[in-house]
């Protein structure tokens, strides 16, 4: 390892006019002596929470076999190369998405008790209408990792509010499954450009970002004299790293670039200027968010993250994979095994979106690792069936090391109706967050993992 004399801080920023780019972790961040009796400093934590609107097909969705060495199941079977870093959980239930007397209410309650084992619900207060949940557990995360890093975390969906019509008059809980407290949701961003002036601005506001961006063509452009003077100090393997990290970051304006422009020359000529810069096709769009995501936690710019694939209710359809007809309804299957392929269909191309990430991380180096060594990616659902609305046996997996407290290649079977609530609050705990005394209806931590 090359070591040079300058220590770099971990928080390290290149600035230009209207930007600012983060660092990823470089050599030079690590104290001489550490890099010499190849001690790095203690791996990063990170949390990430992708949602699944609506169920899945559970025939093909469970695994046969239990404990170490299992078998992927049909609808997990693209997370073949990742099955070391995997973990299935079968048999963990939220029954606080069930109705309590407030009626039929099974989507919305489904995304509200996801991260927080809380049952959504609505009061009565003076005459006004008061929402109340609880602090997901992302948010608990958020409150600690966030003192170190620039931003606490991001909400990130594909699929706004505008997409969906919820079934029930308190639809408001369909749009977030982020509440940094009982009584304050957070906004889901789906604007790839919006989230990108998140990461890489500097602090002025989007419209004088967006003027240097067309100004100078790229964030890097506007850097180039900060970046070529650090270069100059760096060994050869820490100006690898950062080459990689600029190029991801360039493809990535690019990408942005490309949709914005494609959008702006289809409605030029029957819309006002928009700002249309999410790509046409899904997959692209879904790639996108998270390759963005993935140069945040490469440039330790959030810890946490939560992503919504789809809302409660979603009427996306995925023609792509031979599935014209709107997601939602083919989760009322009716147990028609037709309509059930299908539903298996758009669960496995969700988790291909999954299986690309994972890849991802397990290749962008972090430390004496990977990203993947060093997060816990929580999948899966508020819901179990989507065609019987029930909040049993839900699909949950958990991918990542946790920087040692995780360890993959099992399908965990729980008695049926486990709190998930208990793997959140174990979560917490393998995350080294001050854990509450319970989240939401959590009995104790869950055990096996």
């Amino acid at each position: 390892m090359f070591i040079t004399k300058m220590a770099l801080p971990r928080r390290a920023f290149l600035r230009g006019t209207g930007a600012m780019l983060a660092l990823p972790l470089l050599d030079a961040m690590v104290p001489a002596l550490s890099a010499i009796t190849k001690t790095a400093a203690n791996p990063v934590r990170r949390l990430g929470c992708i949602y699944i609107p609506n169920g899945v097909n559970r025939h093909q969705w469970v695994p046969d076999t239990v404990g170490a060495g299992f078998e992927l199941s049909p609808t997990l079977s693209p997370l073949a190369s990742v099955k070391d870093r995997l973990i299935v959980l079968s048999g963990l239930a939220h029954m606080q998405g069930y109705s309590l007397g407030d009626g039929n209410s099974d989507h919305p309650r489904s995304t509200a008790v996801w991260l927080s084992g809380v049952h959504a619900w609505t009061a009565a207060d003076g005459g006004s209408r008061q929402i109340q949940l609880g602090t997901t557990v992302d948010q608990h995360a958020a409150n600690e990792f966030g003192k170190q890093t620039l931003l606490p975390s991001v909400e990130l969906t594909l699929e706004s509010a505008s997409q969906i019509a919820c079934d029930t008059s308190d639809c408001f809980f369909s749009n977030t499954i982020s509440w940094r407290n009982p009584l304050t949701p957070l906004p889901m961003e789906p604007q790839p450009r919006v989230l990108f002036e998140r990461l890489f601005g500097d602090g002025s506001n989007a419209t004088q970002r967006r003027a240097q961006i067309r100004k100078t063509g790229s964030i890097l452009d506007s850097v180039t004299r900060e970046l070529v003077g650090l270069q100059g100090t760096l060994g050869t393997s820490d100006r690898t790293k950062l080459n990689e990290y600029l190029e991801a970051v360039r493809d990535i304006e690019q990408r942005i670039q490309i949709s914005e422009k494609r959008g702006a020359e289809e409605s030029s000529q029957t819309l006002p200027e928009f700002p249309t810069d999410i790509p046409e096709e899904f997959e692209e769009y879904a790639k996108l968010m998270l390759d963005l995501q993935t140069l945040a936690y490469q440039a330790d710019i959030t810890r946490v993250f939560t992503m919504m694939l789809g809302r409660e209710t979603s009427g996306r359809t995925f023609a792509n994979i031979g599935v014209p007809e709107q997601h939602h309804s083919v989760s009322h299957h009716l147990e028609n095994p037709d309509v059930l392929a299908k539903k298996a269909k758009i669960d496995k191309f969700h988790i291909q979106l999954l299986a690309y990430f994972l890849e991802k991380l397990r290749t962008t180096p972090d430390g004496d690792g990977s990203l993947l060594d060093h997060v816990m990616i929580l999948y899966g659902g508020g819901m179990g069936d989507g065609n019987q609305h029930d909040h049993i046996n839900l699909p949950v997996l958990l991918a990542g090391g946790g920087a040692g407290q995780l360890k993959g290649g099992y399908h965990l079977k729980y008695p049926e109706s486990t709190p998930m609530a208990n793997l959140l609050l174990s979560l917490l705990d393998k995350l080294g967050v001050p854990t509450p005394e319970k989240i939401g209806d959590s009995t104790e931590h869950l055990s096996g993992l």
